[in-house]
This record gives C-alpha cells, sequence and structure tokens, in this order.
C-alpha cells in the first residue's frame, strides 16, 4: 500500500461502437427483405422436393424442382432457351412500346379534353371488355401467325391499363394548380409539361407497372395461339410430348421476367417520386 493511502484506480473508457451509415442501414433492411420474401418460397420449393423423392406426387404431372433445374440447363447447353427468350423479349418491347406510348397519348388526350373523352372512351371501354383469348383468333385471321399479330395483341393489353391511370392521373388533379398556372401565364403545353404529367406521374407510373405485367400476359397467349419460335412455343411443344420440366421452364422464366419488369418500374417509382410522403407500412 502507498504512504500515501490507497491508488485510485483509473477510470474505465467505454468505447462507443460507431453508429451505421444510412447506406449500410439500406443495405441491411434490403437484404432482411429479401430474405423475408424468399422464406416462403424456399421452404415450399423444400416440402416439393422431399414429396417428389418420397414418390408422393405424380412426377409427370409435378416434377420435383431438381428435374426442372436440369431441364433449364439442358435448354441453356443446346441453345433453344436463348434463342428462343431472345425472341420473346423482343416481341414484349415491340407490343409493350406501341401499346404503352398510344395507351398515354391517348390518356392525356382524354384527360385534357371532355370532348374527346365523350367521343372516343365509351369505345375505347367496350373493346378494353374484349378478352385476349377472344381477339386472339381474329388477329391470327387478319394479320396471320407472324410477327404482326403478335405484337398487336401484347400492344392491346399494355394499351388499357396505362389508358385508364393516365387519364385518372390527370382528372385528379387539384384544381387549384391550374389556376395559379393561369395566373402566372403558362401556356397550354407548359400546363402539360410543368403541371399535368408531374400530377399525373403516380397514376402513369402504376399504368405501366400494370401495362408490362399484361404484356407478359399477352405473350404467352400469342405464343400459344400460333408460333413456331419463343418461350410459349417451347412450352406447347413440350407439352405435346409429356416434357412437363420444359413446362415450368418457361413459366419460371415468364414469372421471373415479369418480376424483373416489376421491379425495375419500381426503382423508377423510388426515384421520380421521392418528394412524395406518403405512408410506408407499419
Amino acid at each position: 500500500m502507498s504512504p500515501r493511502g490507497p491508488v485510485a484506480s483509473a477510470p474505465t473508457e467505454y468505447v462507443q461502437k460507431p453508429l451505421l451509415s444510412d447506406r449500410e442501414v439500406r443495405i441491411r433492411q434490403r437484404l432482411a427483405r429479401i430474405l423475408l420474401g424468399s422464406l416462403l418460397p424456399l421452404l415450399l420449393l423444400a416440402a416439393w422436393q422431399v414429396f417428389g423423392d418420397l414418390g408422393l406426387i405424380s412426377p409427370l404431372l409435378f416434377p420435383t424442382p431438381l428435374r426442372i433445374a436440369q431441364a433449364a440447363i439442358r435448354l441453356a447447353q443446346t441453345g433453344e432457351l436463348a434463342s428462343n427468350l431472345r425472341i420473346s423479349i423482343l416481341r414484349v418491347l415491340g407490343g409493350f412500346a406501341l401499346g404503352a406510348s398510344l395507351g398515354l397519348a391517348l390518356g392525356i388526350l382524354v384527360g385534357l379534353f371532355r370532348r374527346t373523352e365523350r367521343a372516343l372512351d365509351p369505345t375505347v371501354q367496350m373493346i378494353r371488355m374484349v378478352p385476349h383469348l377472344a381477339i386472339a383468333p381474329l388477329f391470327i385471321l387478319w394479320f396471320g401467325i407472324g410477327e404482326t399479330s403478335k405484337i398487336l395483341l401484347i400492344a392491346k393489353g399494355a394499351f388499357f391499363p396505362l389508358y385508364i391511370n393516365t387519364f385518372m392521373g390527370i382528372r385528379g388533379a387539384d384544381n387549384k394548380l391550374f389556376d395559379v398556372t393561369r395566373v402566372l401565364g403558362f401556356s397550354r403545353w407548359k400546363q402539360i409539361v410543368r403541371l399535368i404529367l408531374p400530377a399525373a406521374l403516380p397514376n402513369i407510373l402504376l399504368g405501366i407497372r400494370i401495362s408490362l405485367g399484361v404484356s407478359w400476359l399477352g405473350l404467352v397467349v400469342a405464343e400459344l395461339m400460333g408460333s413456331t419460335e419463343g418461350i410459349g412455343y417451347l412450352m406447347s411443344d413440350a407439352r405435346q410430348f409429356s416434357k412437363t420440366p420444359v413446362v415450368f421452364v418457361g413459366i419460371l422464366i415468364f414469372a421471373s421476367f415479369g418480376i424483373l419488369s416489376d421491379l425495375l418500374v419500381r426503382l423508377l417509382e423510388r426515384k421520380w417520386l421521392s418528394w412524395r410522403d406518403s405512408y410506408k407500412g407499419g
């Protein structure tokens, strides 16, 4: 013991862990969402594989995920998957570009002018009620089984969601904003660019999301009705020869590209609509 009394021990220093940056927090939240969203599909796939190995489900009607994966690898190795997928993607892009551009343009016209609405909207709504399967034979009869009928069938599906959502977005704009633009002396074109389209942008992006999904549905109908190329043709040919794993490969491709298309539009929504203060769920 020191002659001056007990030596006081030095205070313990607590090292505070550095706080996570906003970017790291976003990455962790995104990974958590991906893991949570993947949990149920992974459990279903595992159960499907186990039931198939035990013989509890028919291998002809429900081939196991392993057999489906083997069929996908075989198609990729032979080049059939890449060539047919490229054709299907080009068809979707062509049909979506045609239908979406016409839907956006007509939606703006009908939304801006009531006379145009009274003249065109009843006819458009009547055509909208005609299902794809009913009009596909007519398209094949009129335009043959070539690319024209397929692209037009896809365009028909892509047209209506964007048309309706653009129209609703324009009509949902606050009328007081138009009064402000009149006071500021905005021209009609400036009103459309600076006020109408930004106000309708949430609805327009929603219409694009729905139109992309319907475009993939239209592609399935178009390629199953009459085609010699594409993923739909690959599925139809496999069905005739009871190659059920190949049919499932086609279904998974359509589902994957549909989700990917939707994800791309959602990324655009997040970028272009970041100014919106909306409820994100509890």
